[in-house]
């Protein structure tokens, strides 16, 4: 074993199997955001909900997770590592029963809210024990390991969701989390032992501090989640939870910045590295949720693709991100950081870019390559931007920074996913008038079209003229939808490229940090 790091512990066998079974944790919290997602409309018919209410089994999972990630920093050093991950595990595992059983929408929408909140923990504890009690030498490794389970888990989700529906039903969703659960739960309990609980903390714990975060991030988390589906501020409770979050973000900042014990803690921020890392932090998220929102989405409305098809053409980008991961650890090891990171971004811009050639004929083969180059790139932008924010803090400030740091991918993932939906409505709108001007019957070919489609139709519907007008206006509708992809694509290869630009403010990450064992 090599030698730890000066203020270091040993790592022993026993701490490796804790760390494990962490991971494993974690992987089960991301995972259970796009497993769901693939399957919803069977959700929604096995408990009758209706279209409106069947977004809130995901959306009602994110905003708990996003208030509970910032918290976890302050409740590991409260309760300990050990404490606050079994808690968590166990409550994941049994709100996962609950949400399988669950007799109508409204109890599945309380108990996806509290999986949400109590597995949103798991998240970044990982990352903070990662820089606690693993030496410098052994973190490239580790930064493979974690970067593979935090950026994987959303890929392979559709495709572990479409099967289990498919095959099982969608109970399976959740019940597929049980085994795991309890294993996790008793794993991290017997073996895990990287800190000491501080209860001192809990006096003059900022309670104020927390209800203006939950209302800040769960406001916020809403309108973005909900904003391109009801024309934003023209519906009362978008508008009337976006002043919510606008007034209550004021008074957050103004508390955490002025309480003797704040909540979270911000100053992190004057760490330029982590800062920075936080920024990529956030692209990364626009383009890990992004893309596996935009591609399914597209296969599922333009191809008719089901959640099965759609998660096999899906599996490409999982795999060439696993066949990365050893090349992106060796890389780690030898070239610097920055120029992984760059390379990284340079390589998905480009596969999102080559994503940006949608056509009515897309498919497998024509998303094999686009899908390899993003596959591959994930993990060389993963591991330098998980180095270069976490890897220069000192111990007093890791567990604060890691939740920070963690919300920062998700707020990225829903403010993405909130500007690609905006993007996908405007712009077709704009390609429907632009093609419904150009495809008139005053033009010869279109007239010459409809005649042949009518010829077509004659004898197999009552009004042939109607059925190939049907025919063409579909066309139009297809075209213009496969446009607006193309143009969603495009506008998140430009957020990658133009992330290169914050390139020279990035430090080289340095000292190694020390475990508060």
């Amino acid at each position: 074993m090599a030698t730890p790091a000066q203020g270091m512990r040993p790592l022993t066998p026993r701490d490796i199997a804790g760390f494990f079974a962490m991971v494993v944790g974690m992987f089960m919290a991301i995972l259970d955001i796009q497993i769901v997602s693939s399957s919803l409309s069977e959700i929604q018919a096995g408990l009758a909900a209706s279209a409106d209410e069947i977004s809130w089994v995901q959306t009602s999972y994110l905003i708990a997770e996003v208030v509970m990630i910032p918290l976890s920093g302050i409740l590991s050093r409260i309760l300990s590592t050990r404490v606050l991950f079994t808690v968590a595990a166990a409550g994941f595992t049994l709100t996962s029963v609950a949400c399988a059983f669950a007799g109508g929408i409204e109890s599945m929408i309380v108990w996806r809210a509290l999986q949400g909140f109590i597995g949103g923990a798991m998240i970044p504890t990982v990352f903070a024990t990662s820089f606690m009690i693993f030496p410098p030498e052994k973190r490239a490794g580790v930064s493979v390991m974690m970067g593979l389970v935090a950026t994987m888990a959303p890929t392979i989700g559709p495709t572990l969701g479409g099967y289990l529906t498919q095959h099982m039903s969608w109970h399976w969703l959740f019940l597929a989390n049980v085994i795991p659960g309890i294993l996790v739960t008793s794993l991290v309990w017997f073996l895990v032992d990287v800190d000491r609980p501080n209860p001192e903390l809990r006096k003059g714990f900022d309670f104020v501090g927390l209800a203006l975060m939950a209302a800040f991030l769960g406001s916020l988390e809403y309108v973005v989640e909900e904003g391109p589906r009801n024309d934003w501020f023209d519906d009362e409770a978008i508008f009337g939870l976006a002043v919510v979050a606008a007034v209550s973000a004021v008074g957050f900042f103004w508390r955490v910045l002025s309480y003797r014990n704040p909540i979270v803690e911000l100053r992190a921020f004057a760490d330029r590295n982590f800062a920075i890392g936080s920024l990529y932090s956030f692209i990364l998220g626009i383009g890990l949720y992004g893309s596996v929102y935009l591609q399914p989405l597209f296969l599922a409305r333009v191809r008719g693709f089901n959640s099965l098809q759609i998660g096999e053409i899906m599996f490409v980008t999982g795999a060439f991100q696993f066949m990365s991961a050893p090349i992106a650890g060796a890389l780690s090891k030898r070239m610097d950081l920055r120029a992984m990171l760059a390379l990284g971004l340079i390589l998905f811009g480009t596969g999102v870019w080559l994503n940006s050639h949608f056509t009515a004929e897309t498919g497998f083969w024509e998303l094999f390559l686009p899908q390899a180059v993003r596959g591959m790139s994930l993990m060389l932008c993963f591991i330098p931007i998980n180095s270069v924010a976490l890897g220069t803090l000192p111990p007093d400030k890791l567990k604060n920074a890691s939740g920070l740091y963690n919300l920062m991918r998700n707020l990225g993932g829903a403010i993405g996913l909130a500007a690609i939906n905006t993007v996908l409505t405007d712009r077709n709108a704009l390609h429907l008038n632009r093609l419904g001007d150009n495809v008139n019957l005053a033009r010869p070919e279109v007239q010459q079209m409809v005649d042949n489609l009518s010829q077509r139709f004659d004898g197999l519907v009552a009004d042939p003229t109607a059925a190939a007008m049907a025919r063409l206006v579909g066309l139009v509708q297809r075209e213009a939808l496969i446009l607006t992809f193309n143009d969603a694509m495009l506008l998140m290869s430009a957020v990658f490229f133009g992330a290169l630009l914050f390139m020279p403010l990035v430090r080289r990450p340095g000292a190694p940090v020390k475990a508060d064992h």
